[in-house]
């Protein structure tokens, strides 16, 4: 690092939306919460940390959540509620004109100007504590010299933890990690790297040239780098766009269609009730799909007319992801996208 340079930042708020439904109904701390809708096709959106032991996490449907868990106690969502605690959050994390790339409406990397890793570690300490101080929700951040290692890190210390990795010990850091840790390792990666016998980052580090030529092709410098912790990725603001998206980053991987159209559900309704409160429609509809080895694929539709009717955002985008052609294949991001908006006026109907 240089003299005063860059630090990574990953800030996560720790189960958002049960978070928010235990902060306000505090009869509810200490219990196995989720955050999920009514019907009979309804997923859960977030589990509290007393839920997840019994196998209740992001995009399970519910009923087999009720099924694992019988004492689960169910909250329906308030995605309004969810985006106002959002913009408080992002506002914290711009202050003083840092750089801040959204993941989602609970998740970001920041950049952090600082001279020492003590002093970055201080910022982000700061910045947990200017949430919790605004929000009552407690945010687990990891801090480093690039994204990969900020966002494992976080990862590794949630919930309410804050983890910094010093310059020039991100490949010690990550030599003990499983190697589906490592960004762009999905699932058949992993499984041809255990046929030789691979299981860490750190055997996966200690490769000689010709073997990784040999398991990544094209990719393989990219692959060692990272194995040593190295990402030169730089924190990119997002540009304003006239689009409104929700995305959800699951805490497994989903594989299952009818999961995944299960969150498509809800999303709809999200951006409906978000068009409804802008007083606008669209007239284009997206998904947005991440894949495991985090390839990301998006596909989109021109409406014949605009809407902000939550069952035609709703279809749209599952004829999107159809067009996608999965195929089974693991997915650890969706989002739905609605654009091309213009003002004025559509009739508003219950998807549910």
């Amino acid at each position: 690092m240089n003299a005063r340079d860059k630090f990574v930042a990953h800030f996560d708020v720790d189960a958002f939306y049960a978070s928010v439904a235990v902060r306000d109904h505090p009869e509810l701390r200490g219990k196995p919460v989720a955050v999920a809708g009514s019907s009979r096709r309804a997923v859960v959106l977030t589990a509290s940390y007393e839920a997840r032991p019994y196998g209740v996490r992001s995009a399970v449907p519910l009923y087999k959540a009720r099924m694992a868990c019988p004492d689960l106690i169910v909250v329906p969502p308030d995605m309004q509620k969810y985006r106002a605690i959002s913009r408080e959050i992002f506002e914290i994390f711009e202050r003083d004109g840092r750089t801040v790339e959204g993941m989602s409406m609970d998740e970001a990397f920041v950049a952090v100007e600082a001279a020492t890793l003590d002093e970055a570690r201080e910022s982000a300490a700061q910045i947990r504590r200017e949430i919790f101080a605004c929000t009552r929700l407690t945010v687990s951040a990891g801090v480093a010299s690039g994204k990969m290692i900020a966002k494992i890190a976080s990862d590794s210390c949630k919930p309410d933890g804050l983890l910094a990795i010093a310059p020039g010990d991100e490949a010690a850091f990550l030599a003990p990690l499983p190697v589906g840790r490592l960004w762009g390792i999905g699932p058949k990666m992993q499984a041809r790297l255990a046929v030789f016998g691979i299981a860490t980052i750190g055997e996966l580090a200690a490769l000689d040239d010709a073997r990784m030529r040999e398991l990544f092709g094209s990719w393989w410098r990219e692959a060692r780098e990272l194995a040593h912790g190295i990402d030169r990725r730089p924190v990119e603001a997002e540009r304003e766009t006239k689009s409104i998206s929700t995305e959800e980053t699951f805490e497994y991987d989903v594989s299952d269609e009818r999961q995944l159209v299960g969150v498509l559900r809800a999303q709809a309704l999200e951006l409906a009730e978000a068009l409804e409160r802008a007083h606008t429609v669209c007239a284009t509809v997206g998904v947005k799909v991440r894949r495991a080895d985090f390839t990301v694929v998006g596909r989109q539709a021109h409406l014949s007319e605009p809407t902000r009717e939550a069952r035609r955002i709703f279809r749209t985008a599952v004829h999107c992801l159809r067009r996608v052609e999965l195929q089974g294949a693991p997915v650890r991001l969706l989002g739905t996208r609605v654009a091309s908006l213009v003002e004025g006026d559509a009739r508003q109907t219950s998807l549910f």
